[in-house]
């Protein structure tokens, strides 16, 4: 443990103590959100992603004590550990460090070099190593070492080249230097296959070098997709001649003898055939785990945009989702998000059908009091959009906003919508996802496989495993951060509180359906599976809003109940000091129950713009440069944001038209689903129906 704990106290900003508290909680089985919200004096105020950072260096170093003493046992029982070896593995900081002092003791299975040494080819190996000797002197020797397999001189000297070359390939600093120099000085370097296409996806990556250093992460992965596409090869190239002459003057000395240039063959093919292809894949594992996180780290700050969007409350909404053929599946859900009602129209080619089209929409929005049209952005959206403002201009008075429909064809065939809607066929759960984005983006968004989201970049492209629990714990953390109403939310969204897994929120939700609605949080106790260690961890994050406690609808722990009883009782709040006091209490949990009992039933995504709906709609051949348009950002990639303008595509703003000064990353102008007022167009390709805008002269 203690080693565990200074390790992590050199990996992170945590002093010990925090280490060791966050390490007790954590064996105890706390979540990381009960921890960030609930434990806070323990660990000095850490957040969510502190915690989760914090995590996973605990588990990498967890990982990498472990394979130390995995080594230093294999090496103890071999007999082949000293002092020295002892040290440099314990002093070894990374996973890289201690498996480059471990490669040279390896068991080596079916090498050239093992080879050789079964042969007993190491003797002269070692004297190529001493290279005292001439030339001619060497070759001589060699002749002593050809019986058995040995057939002739030339086969004992490309033998103990063999050996030379491994050995040398294996040594960790020579393996330290070439990784140094593939990542300051290396270039990516991209050709042409012969199944290229001139105008397709890649067709800027033909003959294409960049540095390793430099090269970001969105073009690294569509490089990595061109060549898993076939279309293009890529390697890594480095000064090989200068490295050579520099490997020649560090290893070969003045006082050797002509036999060096046997050493030096032995060295530069170890160096070519082994410890340069070795650390091209190192390298090149390394650069796509830099770019799978770093793309992760786009998706999970969209994915948190997203969710927060603010929910339309109190309204009955209409979601349409737009088809051509098999028409515009139609779905109607109250104030509380539940389904009432469904229709199919085809207001668009092939049948044109307006005036039927017509009279069912104005039928369901007189029967329901609609106030809210939700259109999916999918095939045939435009030309809806253009049946609803048509609408509007003929009196009806709906406005619409436009939805991503990313996802909702997975999710509406998903033995999720089938428990949800049995009864119904899967286009019409499409227009009931559609329309749910709008009531509440997080209750809805939750049910969708993260890479169908459709935020991000290359998201088919990274790590699956990562990405889901990025998007694990990214919803765990929006979700315990708003808060979820026991008695509405689906079990779905009840999976990602803390302490519920997905058998206890089914379980959850049968009991409120043959039970009836929880009354109070300590009601969730007669829940099948929910004991007492869950409880604690949920409680505080679940809300029940006419609750027999006022606390019930806040984010109090029922643990403080008491505390915050008393608090009320305080006339004057603002001697902190004597409240921690008197109550015995950590000031960091005071300040939380006094913020939560001045907003009872707080939901932050409240504070943030809610989302535009709209009566009228963009036409492009309207469109010139320099026209002003309005808009919704859909998704973010490193170099640029794709926003919604009404059009069948949606507008791409580059990065360096953000801002007259210099912004790093997109994401620190924009936010998805933020509505920009005026935008300028810079650019347009009619026959792509492509937009280019800009906020700079904005």
């Amino acid at each position: 443990m203690q080693k565990l704990t200074t390790l992590l106290a050199q990996k992170t900003t945590l002093n010990e103590n925090q280490i060791k508290n966050i390490l007790i909680l954590l064996e105890k089985g706390d979540t990381i959100p009960f921890i960030a919200r609930y434990r806070k004096e323990l660990t000095g105020g850490a957040d969510d992603e502190q915690l989760r950072l914090f995590y996973e260096v605990y588990k990498s170093s967890k990982r990498l004590l472990e394979r130390k003493e995995e080594i230093l046992h294999i090496l103890k029982e071999r007999e082949q550990l000293d002092s020295k070896l002892q040290n440099s593995i314990e002093n070894a900081s990374t996973m890289t460090q201690v498996e480059d002092i471990y490669r040279p003791y390896k068991e080596k299975k079916n090498t050239r070099a093992s080879t050789a040494i079964k042969q007993g080819l190491e003797p002269l190996a070692n004297t190529l190593i001493s290279s005292k000797l001439s030339k001619e002197s060497f070759m001589s020797e060699a002749k002593r070492f050809v019986k058995g397999e040995v057939k002739d001189v030339a086969m004992a000297v490309r033998g103990a080249q063999d050996i030379v070359a491994e050995r040398y390939a294996d040594m960790p600093k020579e393996r330290e230097v070439l990784r140094e120099m593939i990542q300051r000085h290396g270039q990516v370097e991209v050709k042409a296959t012969k199944k290229f296409q001139d105008e397709g996806a890649y067709k800027k990556y033909k003959s294409h070098s960049e540095k390793v250093a430099y090269i970001p992460s969105h073009r690294y992965l569509a490089i990595k997709r061109g060549e898993k596409e076939k279309e293009l090869s890529v390697k890594l190239r480095i000064d090989t001649e200068r490295y050579l002459d520099t490997l020649k003057r560090y290893k070969l000395k003045e006082w050797m003898g002509t036999a060096k240039s046997v050493l030096f063959d032995a060295y530069k093919d170890g160096f070519k055939r082994l410890l340069f292809p070795s650390i091209e894949r190192e390298v090149f594992a390394l650069l796509k785990e830099r770019a799978d996180r770093a793309a992760i780290g786009v998706f999970g700050k969209n994915m948190t945009q997203l969710f927060m969007t603010p929910p339309v409350v109190g309204k009955v909404l209409l979601g349409a989702d737009p088809a051509y053929r098999t028409g515009c599946k139609l779905a109607v859900i109250d104030e509380n998000g539940m389904y009432l009602d469904h229709a199919v129209i085809y207001p668009v080619p092939p049948r044109d059908e307006y005036e039927k089209s017509r009279a069912v929409v104005e039928k369901l929005v007189k029967k329901y009091k609609i106030e809210g049209v939700a259109i999916g952005n999918g095939t045939a959206s435009n030309e809806t959009q253009e049946f609803f403002a048509k609408l509007n201009k003929d009196g009806l008075d709906v406005p619409y906003t436009v939805v991503s429909e990313a996802g909702a064809s997975v999710y509406s065939a998903s033995s999720i919508a089938a428990r949800e809607y049995p009864n119904l066929d899967v286009t019409i759960r499409g227009a009931i996802s559609i329309v749910q984005r709008v009531r509440d983006p997080m209750s809805a968004l939750v049910k969708i496989d993260p890479k169908s989201l459709g935020i991000g970049q290359y998201q088919h492209d990274v790590d699956q495993k990562l990405l889901e629990r990025k998007l694990y714990e990214g919803v765990e953390s929006l979700v315990n951060s708003v808060g979820v109403d026991v008695n509405s939310a689906s079990a779905s969204l009840l999976s990602f509180v803390a302490g519920i897994g997905p058998k206890i929120a089914e379980n959850i939700v049968n009991y409120r359906e043959s039970q009836g609605v929880f009354t109070s949080k300590s009601a969730l106790l007669k829940v099948k599976g929910l004991g007492a260690k869950a409880y604690e961890q949920a409680a505080g994050f679940l809300r029940i809003r006419e609750g027999e406690s006022d606390f019930d609808n806040t984010g109090i722990h029922p643990e403080s109940y008491d505390i915050a009883k008393k608090i009320k009782t305080y006339r004057d709040k603002s001697d902190i000091v004597m409240m921690v006091n008197d109550l015995k209490v950590g000031e960091l949990t005071l300040r939380d129950i006094m913020k939560e009992l001045e907003k009872p039933g707080f939901d932050p995504r409240h504070e943030l713009p809610s989302i535009p709906f709209k009566d009228t709609l963009t036409d492009i051949s309207m469109l010139r440069e320099g026209s002003i348009v309005s808009g919704v950002v859909r998704n973010i990639a490193d170099f640029g944001a794709f926003v919604d303008i009404g059009l069948k595509n949606d507008g791409l703003i580059h990065v360096s038209e953000m801002s007259e000064k210099r912004i790093s990353h997109p994401l620190e102008m924009l936010s998805v689903n933020q509505y920009l007022p005026r935008i300028e167009v810079i650019g347009l390709e009619l026959e792509k129906n492509k937009v280019s805008l800009s906020l700079k002269a904005i």
